[in-house]
């Protein structure tokens, strides 16, 4: 089964190391930097046969090349990629599958914070590392895409299977709680939620990963066609994608 060590990166990111226990082989997912994830790798593993990127951002591609050369690892990454990725080997599209050991990544095409932007999803896992597209309780913010590229990249992933754990870029999830709590305020679940997840930050833990049943009832971004959320926004009448637009513009000013 699939091993997944959780790697802090700069001031907020996350960066996955992930090893197949059957084969040993050993990956990292969007490294961004060289040094803190080099110090896991050397502590567990002494290895590293692949890099996965999830999109160009440098944050997320920074210990790229440095991590290659002292490893000789082989770069896994996005063939929509218009900035080439750093020392980039192997490009996959949607609906490609990426051995891995004896697992399968499934590469979905999630466009919107990027144009480039893939997650991989191991069903054998119930894994999915989705960079910058979805948060725990928040979504990326919109970039080289559109509103709708984004949202549609967002109901993508809410079709995977309930049990699905979301492993994502960033330590973003409080502040994206304030964020719903302030639009989604009777969302008893949230509120515990949010609890929670002041416990886990003030113990200096992660608060990833989450379960995607988990996100369908508390991320405001997955809840676009809730009565409550649409009353509240005075959207009675509005389209799933209006009511994200609305949400994401929100968000950009919170």
């Amino acid at each position: 089964m699939l091993e997944i060590t959780i790697i802090k990166c700069l001031s907020d990111n996350y960066s996955y190391l992930i090893k197949d226990k059957k084969t040993n082989i050993v990956g990292v997912v969007d490294p961004s930097e060289f040094k803190a994830v080099d110090i896991e790798i050397e502590k567990k593993y002494k290895k590293l046969d692949f890099i996965l990127n999830t999109h160009h951002h440098n944050d997320h591609t920074g210990g790229n090349l440095g991590l290659k050369k002292k490893y000789n690892s082989k770069i896994v990454c996005s063939s929509y990629s218009q900035k080439q990725i750093p020392g980039a080997d192997i490009k996959k599209k949607d609906d490609d599958l990426f051995k891995f050991g004896n697992l399968n990544f499934k590469v979905m095409h999630i466009p919107g914070h990027t144009l480039d932007h893939i997650s991989f999803f191991c069903d054998e896992a119930k894994a999915i590392f989705t960079g910058d597209t979805l948060f725990s309780l928040g979504c990326g913010r919109v970039f080289e895409g559109t509103y709708e590229q984004m949202f549609a990249s967002i109901e993508k992933i809410k079709n995977l299977p309930k049990d699905t754990l979301i492993y994502c870029g960033h330590e973003y999830t409080l502040n994206n709680g304030k964020f719903c709590l302030s639009i989604d305020r009777e969302n008893n679940k949230l509120l515990k939620k949010i609890d929670k997840i002041k416990k886990k930050l003030k113990k200096n833990s992660p608060t990833i990963p989450v379960s995607l049943d988990d996100e369908l009832e508390t991320n405001i971004f997955l809840r676009c066609d809730n009565e409550k959320i649409k009353r509240n926004l005075k959207m009675n009448n509005s389209s799933k994608l209006e009511v994200f637009t609305k949400l994401r513009n929100l968000k950009d000013q919170f």
